[in-house]
This record gives C-alpha cells, structure tokens and sequence, in this order.
C-alpha cells in the first residue's frame, strides 16, 4: 500500500535529491515549498519544475515573509552574501527557517493523514547551520509526536533526513543513480532570475565541489567561468 509523505523541496540539489529517494522507497510525495521573501525566486521556479518532472502527487508553495525581521542574507538586502569562505555560522543562515518548515510541512501531513516527513539537510558539506543537525531533526521529531492529533491517536511521525551524514559527493552519486537531472535545480544564494549561479558563494562552492568530488559533470550554469 503506497504511503503518503511530505517533501520539504526547496529547488536545490539536496531536496530533489531526497524527492528521489522518498520516491525510490515507494512513498506519494506531496512537496512542499516557502516562499521566504528570499533574495531571489528562482529556487521556487527550479522547485516547481523539479515537482512536476520528478512525479510529484502535489506541490504547494507556502507564503511567509520573513523578510519582515531580516538577519539573514538571504533576507535582507542591504546585507551582502559572502563570496569567500567565513568563520562560524554565515550570515546566509535564516534564523529558524527549517523549524518553520517542518511545521508547515507537518501541519499538511497531518490532513493528509501522512505519518512522514522528508527533509534535505546535511550535517557533512554544509554551511553549519545549527538546523541542518541530527540532533535538531530528532528533537523536532519528538516534539512532533508530542503536539499533533495524529501521533496521540497513535499515528506517530517520523522525520526523515537520509542526507544528514553524506558527503556532497554522496549526494549528487545518489541522486545521479537515482535519475536526478541537476540541470534542473538552483542552489545559488545569489541566482539570477534566470537561475544562473555566482559560482561563489558559499552554496555554490560546496555544490562544485560534490561533482568534482564525485567525478561527475557538474550541469550548473554559472555567470562567470570556473
């Protein structure tokens, strides 16, 4: 019997990755997108292509402005996203986007009566968002369980983040092996509205990095060569 899930699907090559793999084990994938306000929306075009392409059974893209407080990058444009490597936790983290997320996401799992949720975080090649852990995706799971009619009807949550420990390298093997067309996504902080990357920004080095890791051909169209 097919399962229903919700994917949390950004437009970036980690989350159709995991659109791929929730697919491959067999579940009706209903994806879900934010729009943030972010600093641009091309990711939410990649994630409408990515859905369809892909086989998705929905795909929604929820509206929340967090751009009405900033702090981010991503949020606020008179901050610069950084182009060279930095200490600590980038200002390109949006703080408690993947907790928000999660909660939109469970919210229509739990009207689709859906008991699992995917996420595309990764706690190996990553930026070092403090919400891209295990340990933040086992605590919102239990704080899940704990809050949601379903699981006190016995119906429990499970969240899953099949990337978390994976190499960027990994990632993209994966997905390649699971017919991913990574032409198809955005990873770029800074993407033009055509979807075109900076090639330096912190999203863009780690992505580079996984395909020549990986040895594979990295399909990304970047504004300057490399």
């Amino acid at each position: 019997m097919t399962k229903n899930a919700v994917v949390l699907l950004s437009g970036g090559l980690d989350s159709a990755t995991v659109l791929a793999y929730a697919r491959s084990q067999g579940f009706e994938c209903y994806c879900l997108s934010l729009d943030y306000h972010q600093r641009h929306i091309a990711e939410l075009h990649a994630a409408k292509n990515v859905a369809k392409v892909m086989g998705a059974a929905a795909h929604k893209t929820a509206q929340l402005d967090l751009s009405l407080f900033g702090g981010s990058a991503l949020t606020d444009d008179a901050i610069a996203v950084p182009e060279s490597a930095t200490e600590g936790i980038p200002i390109t983290y949006v703080p408690a986007r993947n907790t928000i997320m999660l909660s939109l996401a469970l919210a229509w799992a739990e009207v689709l009566q859906a008991q699992d949720i995917f996420i595309g975080v990764n706690a190996l090649d990553y930026s070092g968002y403090p919400d891209c852990r295990g340990e933040y995706v086992k605590a919102f799971q239990d704080m899940a369980n704990l809050a949601t009619k379903s699981a006190v009807e016995g119906k429990t949550i499970t969240i899953h983040a099949p990337l978390i420990d994976m190499t960027k390298a990994q990632i993209v093997t994966l997905g390649t092996e699971l017919g991913v067309d990574y032409a198809m996504t955005v990873s770029c902080y800074q993407a033009d509205s055509e979807g075109e990357a900076c090639g330096l920004c912190d999203s863009c080095r780690l992505r580079r990095d996984g395909f020549l890791a990986a040895g594979l051909a990295d399909p990304t169209r970047y504004k300057m060569h490399l």
